[in-house]
């Protein structure tokens, strides 16, 4: 989230890392697919649209 709100990355690219982030997460985790997707992706969502005026 710091490098997605700190950098000039674009928004594929921040898009990018959301997804391998979650993948990553997951390899970590395996079958907390449920636990990543409520509590990080209405993070990563909201940080997408505030850094890229998105609203």
């Amino acid at each position: 989230m710091s490098t997605i709100s700190q950098t000039t990355l674009s928004l594929e690219e921040a898009s990018k890392m959301v997804t391998a982030t979650r993948e990553l997460a997951l390899r970590l985790f395996p079958g907390k697919e449920l636990a990543f997707d409520l509590i990080y992706q209405p993070r990563f969502r909201r940080l997408l649209a505030e850094r890229f005026r998105l609203h």
